[in-house]
């Protein structure tokens, strides 16, 4: 095990937390993997539709499941790289414009560009998180992904600029620090599922991951090969509890219990005369219901949550340009009966999304929707490494933490190979 290879992801969502420890293997710079050495979980109380309420409790979740992850993998982590949603994520697009300072354009002139595109001036309570460089112009050639060497005199940038609460990221940070570990930088949590559970053809091609939480539904949408949507819808699979809960009188972890062992999100896909037994309690003693009354709940909601993820992407402009379907992720996303719903809403074609490809080790541990954003962040955190790599190529053959450090520092722009 080479410890300076050594990379922990951190997904903190409404009802698990949940650590992944992995050792960057595999064709370095250009297509790092991961060796998965230690997967840990907790339960979350402390979090609510992706926002810290109580940062002891969420400390103490992130303590567990690192502690679990650390001592399945046999190492220390110091630092991690942490999922970051909710409402709270905001996203839009920025040009940035300059004069071609020679015959061809270098990348001192791509440098300049981006960074005239990211000088936005950000609100004091938010906090800008990713700058991903979409497209170029040279000149009148539009649609350039890597313009170095072209001949022109003007070179214009469109950059995607994510930013997030002031107050939810730093309250984040203060959870992790507490619990010991520093962080390594925070994700947008879809961003980081995408690279778990997408291949290359569908970025190109166009399609929307729908990462259903328990907390909230978040959404990314690609198109040509390039990040252009993120959205979130502040329902998820607790949404789905608590209706059972008032629906069939139950408590909360009995209809947990009854969701994960009967549960289907399509009615038709439900026999008519199944029945199944209800939990007893004191005042209402023994008690059956259909089966068909159970999905029927759960498909009501989950058929509103599906809705306002198409209405959201109509309202982006990008219904019409998802070629490659619907990939679903997400714990909500295992339910019996999600695709075929999701397939009926969306008119095109869905696949539920398991982090695999890249992955090596203990990979068939993590082969479940509900790790996609853990997984995302560690391959996330090995492109990271990788980049550090090729900088210090010729001067260090290591993956030293200082100088990745420095160049997270200098350059706060994603691989344009992501997305």
């Amino acid at each position: 095990m080479n410890v300076e290879r050594l990379v922990a992801g951190l997904d903190i969502g409404s009802a698990k937390t949940t650590a992944l420890i992995g050792e960057v293997v595999g064709d370095l710079p250009r297509r790092p993997g991961i060796k998965v050495l230690g997967i840990g979980q907790s339960r979350t109380t402390g979090l609510r539709r992706g926002i810290v309420s109580d940062i002891e409790e969420t400390t103490q979740s992130i303590k567990k499941a690192l502690s679990d992850a650390e001592q399945m993998a046999g190492a220390k982590v110091e630092a991690v790289y942490v999922g970051i949603t909710g409402e709270h994520v905001k996203a839009m697009t920025s040009k940035g414009i300059v004069a071609v300072s020679g015959e061809e354009v270098t990348r001192g002139d791509i440098d300049r560009a981006n960074a005239v595109a990211r000088a936005q001036n950000i609100p004091p309570d938010r906090e800008l998180l990713h700058a991903i460089p979409q497209e170029y112009v040279v000149d009148k050639t539009e649609g350039v992904s890597d313009p170095v060497g072209m001949i022109g005199t003007r070179l214009e940038t469109e950059m995607y600029l994510v930013t997030i609460g002031a107050s939810p990221a730093m309250n984040l940070r203060k959870a992790v620090e507490r619990a010991g570990y520093r962080v390594a930088e925070l994700v947008v949590e879809p961003l980081a599922s995408a690279l778990a559970v997408l291949t290359d053809d569908e970025r190109e091609l166009g399609v929307a991951v729908i990462e259903m939480g328990a907390g909230t539904t978040d959404i990314a949408v690609f198109h040509e090969s390039k990040i252009r949507h993120l959205g979130t819808i502040g329902l998820g699979g607790n949404n789905v509890t608590s209706d059972i809960v008032h629906g069939l009188g139950l408590t909360q972890a009995d209809a947990e219990r009854i969701k994960e062992r009967y549960g289907c999100a399509y009615e038709p896909l439900v026999d008519p005369a199944e029945v199944i037994s209800l939990p007893s309690t004191v005042a209402q003693g023994d008690r059956q219901i259909p089966r068909e009354l159970l999905a029927h709940i759960i498909h009501q909601r989950v058929d509103e949550i599906f809705n306002l993820v198409l209405a959201d992407i109509e309202a982006a402009g990008f219904a019409a340009k998802l070629s490659a379907g619907i990939v679903l992720t997400g714990g909500v996303a295992a339910h019996p009966g999600v695709g075929e719903l999701a397939a009926d809403v969306f008119g095109t074609g869905v696949r539920v999304g398991l982090p695999g490809e890249n992955l090596s080790g203990l990979a068939d541990a993590v082969e479940a929707p509900r790790y996609s954003t853990a997984a995302g962040l560690t391959l996330y955190a090995a492109n990271r490494l990788a980049l550090g790599s090729a900088s210090s190529a010729g001067k260090k053959s290591t993956l030293s933490a200082p100088s990745v450090d420095k160049l997270a520092q200098r350059v706060k722009i994603w691989l344009q190979d992501f997305f």
